[in-house]
């Protein structure tokens, strides 16, 4: 079948958190999150690389909307139940529908840091890439020296699987860098 021709819901609630596809209008509290958390995301997420202008990630915002609605990514934006604050951003991207794999990739603002809301979060898009997509294998990818990173897969309760040496560069594009793939199997 189609991916396009599934149907599943574009959102789920976690006790503290409600996460949702992309909508237009979200740029604004992304573009905050990147702005308060640009020293934290530097090192590790390409959008960040340099500060994006606030039309660009409002740009952005909008083609994953498109891309959840066409199932070519499933992006998902997380926000805080009580004060209706973003949070951060996770998903399920580099997928392959037949085989049903999926890598999760997340990132949160730095004001919710140490606060379990990315793990909550993680946690809720587990269930539901489990329950309403029928996930078999779920990847996490990073970069070696991310070790908050790793933590939080091993935490999720992946296993290291691999260590692709030389596999990617840096954030900044000066070095070679190992990828660690975890993985989970349901």
């Amino acid at each position: 079948m189609n991916p396009i021709l599934l149907d599943f819901p574009d959102s789920f609630e976690t006790p503290r958190l409600f996460v949702r596809a992309p909508r237009a209008g979200d740029g604004a509290a992304v573009y905050d999150a990147i702005r308060k958390s640009l020293p934290e995301l530097k090192p590790w997420m390409p959008f960040a690389r340099e500060m994006p202008e606030e039309e660009h990630v409002e740009i952005n915002v909008r083609q994953a909307q498109a891309d959840f609605i066409l199932r070519n990514d499933l992006r998902m934006h997380i926000f805080h139940k009580e004060t209706g604050k973003f949070v951060g951003s996770t998903g399920l991207h580099r997928m392959n529908w037949q085989a049903k794999r999926f890598e999760i990739g997340y990132w949160r603002s730095s004001e919710f840091a140490g606060q379990g809301y990315m793990t909550e979060a993680l946690n809720g898009l587990i269930d539901f890439a489990r329950g309403h997509i029928k996930a078999k294998r779920l990847e996490i990818c990073c970069d070696s020296m991310n070790t908050k990173s790793r933590k939080m897969a091993e935490r999720l309760g992946f296993q290291l699987e691999a260590v692709l040496q030389s596999d990617d560069l840096s954030n900044d594009l000066s070095e070679h860098r190992d990828t660690c793939m975890y993985s989970r199997i349901f």
